[in-house]
C-alpha cells in the first residue's frame, strides 16, 4: 500500500521550523564556546604537575564522558534546582549539559593535541627563560590547535545533534517545534523527514568550511 506524501503543513509551518533551527544553533554556538572554554580547563589541569588537581580533572572528564547525555539534561533540569532552591530553564539546563559533557570531550582532545608536541619545542621556550604559561600560550597552543581542529569540529558536529534532546525539557529548538507540529498536523513522517534534511544541509555546509580551513591550514605548514 502505498503513502500519499504531503509536505504542505511543513511549509505552512516554514516559520516556526526556522526559528526552531534559530534556537538549535543558537544553543549549539553558546555550547561549543563554553564547552571549548572548559575543556581547555581541564586539559591544563589533567596534565598540571598537581597530583591532585589532575586526578580531580580526570575523574570529571571519564564521568561525563561516560555517561548518557540525556540524563545530564534531566539532572540538571530537574536535580540542579532541588540542590540549590534555584528555578532553572530548558535552555539553561541544556546548555549547562551540552557545556559540560563537551567540555569533557573537548579535554582530551586539548589534551592529545598538547603531548603531541615534540619536546625540544617545550624546552626551547624554557631555554629562553619563558614561564609555563607564557611558553603554552606562545609556543605549544598555536601548534597544537591546527592538529586539534579536525576531532574538534567533528565534536562540534556531534554536539549540533545532540541539542535534540533538549526537546525533551520542551526547549523550543528544531526538534521540539517539529514535535509540535507533527501532533497538530498528524503527518510525523514528513515532518520529521524534513526536520533530518535541515540537519543534513547544516552540517554538511559545516564540514565544507570546515574541510576549506583544513585545506588553508596545510597550505600555511607547507
Amino acid at each position: 500500500m502505498g503513502y500519499d506524501w504531503d509536505f504542505s503543513p511543513v511549509w505552512r509551518n516554514a516559520g516556526p521550523l526556522l526559528e526552531g533551527l534559530g534556537n538549535t544553533l543558537w544553543l549549539s554556538g553558546w555550547s561549543i564556546a563554553a564547552g571549548l572554554a572548559l575543556g581547555l580547563v581541564l586539559a591544563l589541569l589533567r596534565l598540571s604537575r598537581s597530583r591532585v588537581l589532575s586526578v580531580l580533572a580526570l575523574a570529571v572528564i571519564e564521568f561525563y564522558r561516560n555517561t548518557p547525555p540525556l540524563l545530564h539534561f534531566f539532572w540538571y533540569f530537574f536535580g540542579l534546582p532541588i540542590l540549590l532552591n534555584i528555578s532553572m530553564s530548558p535552555f539553561g539546563a541544556a546548555l549547562l549539559a551540552l557545556s559540560v559533557q563537551s567540555g569533557a570531550f573537548f579535554a582530551e582532545i586539548f589534551r592529545a593535541g598538547i603531548i603531541s608536541i615534540e619536546k625540544g619545542q617545550w624546552e626551547a621556550g624554557r631555554a629562553l627563560g619563558m614561564t609555563e604559561a607564557r611558553l603554552m600560550r606562545r609556543i605549544i597552543l598555536p601548534q597544537a590547535v591546527r592538529r586539534m581542529i579536525p576531532p574538534l569540529m567533528e565534536r562540534s558536529f556531534e554536539l549540533v545533534k545532540t541539542t535534540a534532546l533538549a526537546a525533551t525539557l520542551a526547549y523550543g529548538e528544531l526538534l521540539y517545534r517539529a514535535m509540535v507540529i507533527a501532533s497538530q498536523s498528524f503527518r510525523p513522517l514528513e515532518t520529521y523527514s524534513a526536520v533530518a534534511v535541515i540537519f543534513f544541509l547544516v552540517l554538511f555546509l559545516a564540514s565544507l568550511g570546515m574541510r576549506r580551513v583544513e585545506a588553508v591550514l596545510h597550505r600555511g605548514r607547507r
